[in-house]
């Protein structure tokens, strides 16, 4: 996440005062004080003011500005009235009727007239030709002498005349508390469900005896029924909840819904291939919000394709010779590259580093678990422009990132020789919407963190063993990176962001630092292998302690340990049995946790947050228990941790207290209007929602933001949300929100029916020796029908080279394994076996496949000997 809330500083430089204030005229003793003087222009424009850059005049009884083309932002162009006094607690409507030659999104602020303007009310509308009574209603937070009302017209790259009238701002009248709109009180996956997975729901009601539920399917025709079971208030929204199991249903199908008593559910589908697409659009989330790169076209569609960013084309400013704030260094950067990180155009290396690790872990998943299949995500599968270049997709994208992260040390020589920049962005916050090439704000470089230096080492590890085997050369650069930040954080291990640097971008402070070097000394022990690193991990207060590697609450940018513990549990190292033992019951136990919050919610979802409360970005968080609880399904088969994964999917995707889909284009009552500069659609007709794919922030019951703070006051929890733009504290996206989405994505669409179907067991003995070695491979048919003929495929993640096979035809391309039958064993009969080997060489170390297909079937793995 990444506060932005637009400075308004110089909101007023140029104003023009046109006349001293008139006394208001008298009002009706039944209404509320007026607080606007002239607002009818009856007595011309005073006391109104504008920008000297849009000069206005009465017209027709109406006040009307000329606002230039080409402004940048909306507070470029005003028009105003000063002079307001409100009173802490009491509510206020205002009312005006507003015209544009050309349709624009104004924003009407109620707020202070000097820094910081705080506001009381911050309102968008979108104005046109046609003039339209529009009303506000706010309550003031704090007592005002003089506040200001100012419509901010700025922002449009065409010239146009804005026209207002019959403005009023009455105080003492309570404003009309919000209600979400929350649809059919029977909340079900929007999407669907698996075939043989879980399928249950949630109703809201008052009634406290069972009611009856029935499935039907698309035309009407009824497929199941059963009583609900009554839960009680669930407190996390204060609703009185049935909930309804339908499990049984099993008949795949788009179009069916559930109906208890009169109220029917949004449509869902059950099937085995509902989330290919969630996979592949969470995936080009990272694409979509790359920097310095034009985003084409051709790969995303003209609604989403946009200059690139940050290059240096003017009114912007290049990433690629980026100095430091005042007193920081005195060095330059090129930090070109990498990710947008939310909202803002910030680049922050904890943020990203927490990212492009989920992505490395959901395509080292392929290599480790037998039911991971890697072809969605190989080369040309992905939408992004490096097809063809024989390395998969999403290594490609890790790629983009990796760069930048490693852009961000400290050069040699400097007095913090490989230490890592905190963040990168722009001097002062900019306003919504603002495209990338559009920024016209100064870049700067943020003080070295061991926080971030730590995420660089890990990330820079798991980057060098995965790229291994497509490309050497970056492979080595990244372990270079990792030892060097390594050795860099060991000798300054207590270097922590200011908590109060936020301007133009978000903090990321993060005092404990511990879980940072727990995770980096995990990767580098996995890469390297050396034994200096394990007695790192061994060593680390963290190590055996699942509630601090593993918090109750989920993982985050600044509590990482976990990601270290998924990857020790599942990627081969020369752990002992009984370290590999320990460091999978840390997992499991931490799922057996996440699946008992899961199974006795009312909602279902794996989540259950220290007091209750729900966090910024509580949607990320749940989605990163998830990633725990499918990691435990992976190595443990149980369908308890299956069932919470899935069940955290369903309440992402609409079965929650708001009945809403938080994921851009999935469901019918899908987030669309998530906080993002230039995804904008609600501020600006001609700019996008979010991509399909995009995940919402979701509830946070701090309520941070003014949009949030005036709708939600008092919202139970999981209540706190509201799909706006302004809204950056529940409804903002960010890239280590949608990194789990897209290894849950991954991990569900593998799942297919969710039945584990294997027809093989694989024994694979390889022996060392000198520079070599020498590998048997049996191969069994443990289905019931004979195949022939076969082929055995696998992946390695190292730098395995085969020659001289014997008992099969072996062929490799890179790291990818084939071997096929000969004709004189070329059938397997139920039972029946085939061996065959082959001779290899290799540098560094050398690890046996863990997952292997026969005939696109994955098999199982025999320990050898």
């Amino acid at each position: 996440m990444a506060l932005s809330v637009a400075a308004l500083a110089g909101l007023l430089a140029g104003a023009v005062a046109v006349a001293p204030a008139t006394a208001a005229a008298a009002e009706p003793a039944e209404e509320a004080p007026e607080l606007i003087v002239n607002g009818d222009f009856a007595g011309g424009a005073a006391p109104w003011w504008w920008t000297d850059n849009s000069p206005g005049a009465v017209v027709d009884g109406r006040l009307c500005a000329e606002v230039p083309a080409g402004t940048a932002n909306p507070w470029d162009a005003i028009v105003g009235q000063n002079g307001l006094a409100l009173a802490a607690g009491e509510g206020y409507t205002l009312s005006y009727s507003a015209t544009s030659t050309v349709p624009v999104t104004i924003r009407t602020n109620v707020q202070l007239a000097v820094d910081p303007w705080t506001q009381e009310l911050a309102a968008t509308q979108q104005v046109g030709e046609s003039a339209e009574r529009v009303s506000h209603t706010f309550t003031a937070s704090a007592d005002h002498d003089a506040a200001q009302l100012v419509f901010q017209v700025g922002g449009s790259e065409q010239a146009f005349t804005f026209c207002i009238d019959d403005v009023s701002l009455r105080g003492g009248t309570a404003p009309p508390p919000y209600e979400p709109d929350t649809g059919s009180p029977v909340r079900v996956n929007q999407v669907g469900y698996l075939t043989n997975g879980p399928k249950s729901g949630t109703f809201v009601t008052e009634a406290t005896e069972p009611l009856t539920w029935t499935v039907n399917d698309a035309d009407g025709t009824r497929r199941a029924s059963g009583t609900t079971t009554p839960a009680g208030v669930d407190p996390t929204s204060r609703q009185n909840v049935h909930t309804f199991d339908f499990s049984a249903v099993t008949t795949a199908g788009d179009g069916y819904t559930v109906t208890v008593g009169e109220n029917q559910s949004e449509p869902f589908a059950i099937g085995d291939d509902l989330y290919d697409s969630l996979r592949t659009d969470a995936l080009a989330y990272f694409y979509h919000n790359r920097s310095g790169i034009e985003i084409d076209a051709d790969i995303v569609g003209e609604e989403y394709a946009r200059p690139a960013g940050h290059v240096g084309v003017s009114p912007n400013q290049g990433d690629n010779d980026v100095p430091c704030r005042p007193g920081v260094c005195d060095y330059r950067l090129d930090a070109a590259g990498g990710w947008y990180d939310a909202g803002d155009h910030g680049k922050y290396v904890v943020n990203g580093g927490i990212s492009v690790a989920q992505l490395m872990a959901a395509f080292e998943r392929t290599l480790t678990e037998e039911h991971a299949d890697a072809a969605p995500l190989g080369d040309g599968k992905l939408r992004l422009p490096e097809h063809g270049n024989a390395t998969p997709d999403i290594l490609d994208e890790v790629r983009w990132e990796m760069d930048f992260l490693m852009r961000m040390m400290v050069p040699t020589g400097e007095p913090l020789a490989g230490m890592a920049h905190h963040k990168l962005h722009d001097k002062a916050w900019t306003g919504l919407p603002t495209l990338p090439d559009q920024d016209p704000q100064p870049r700067e470089l943020h003080p070295p963190t061991t926080a971030a230096t730590l995420n660089v080492a890990a990330t820079a590890a798991q980057c060098a063993r995965l790229f291994a085997p497509y490309d050497a050369g970056f492979a080595a650069k990244c372990r270079t990176a990792a030892v060097t930040a390594w050795n860099a954080a060991k000798a300054h291990p207590d270097i922590l962001a200011d908590p109060n640097d936020g301007t133009g971008g978000g903090a990321y402070p993060d005092d404990d630092v511990r879980d940072e070097f727990y995770w980096a000394a995990a990767e580098l022990f996995l890469t390297t292998g050396q034994d200096a690193y394990r007695q790192e991990v061994l060593r680390s207060p963290l190590h055996g302690d699942t509630d601090l590697v593993f918090p109750r609450g989920g993982m985050s940018w600044g509590s990482v340990a976990g990601l270290g513990a998924l990857n020790l549990a599942t990627v081969p190292s020369k752990l002992t049995a009984d370290q590999l033992r320990s460091v999978r019951s840390m997992v499991t136990q931490a799922a057996d946790g996440y699946a008992a919050d899961s199974a006795r919610t009312a909602y279902g979802l794996p989540y259950a947050p220290t007091d209750g409360h729900y966090v910024w970005g509580s949607n990320s968080q749940v989605a990163n228990n998830m990633v725990v609880l499918g990691t435990a399904h992976d190595l443990t088969g149980k369908a308890v941790y299956r069932d919470g994964v899935l069940r955290g999917l369903d309440y992402l995707l609409g079965r929650n207290p708001l009945n809403q889909s938080y994921v851009t284009g999935y469901g019918e009552r899908d987030s669309r209007n998530q906080h993002h500069r230039f995804w904008a659609n609600q501020l600006d007709p001609s700019l996008p929602n979010p991509a399909p794919g995009s995940l919402a922030g979701g509830p946070n019951d701090a309520i941070q933001d003014p949009v949030a703070q005036s709708k939600l006051k008092g919202c139970a929890p999981a209540m706190c949300y509201i799909d706006d733009i302004e809204s950056w504290a529940t409804n903002e996206i960010t890239v280590n929100w949608n990194a789990p989405l897209a290894w849950v994505a991954s991990y569900v669409d593998d799942l297919g029916g969710g039945a584990r179907k294997q027809v093989c067991e694989v024994t694979y003995t390889s022996t060392r020796w000198g520079g070599g070695f020498t590998t048997q491979v049996v191969v069994k048919n443990t289905g019931g029908e004979t195949v022939s003929p076969w082929q055995l495929s696998w992946t390695y993640a190292d730098t395995q080279r085969l020659s001289h096979p014997w008992g099969a035809t072996v062929s490799q391309t890179g790291p990818n394994v084939v071997a096929k039958s000969l004709s004189w064993n070329s059938t397997l009969a139920p039972g029946g076996t085939a061996r065959f080997g082959f001779n290899g060489t290799s540098s560094g170390q050398v690890h046996d496949p863990r997952v292997f297909r026969l005939n696109g079937t994955p098999c199982g793995v025999t320990p050898a000997g």
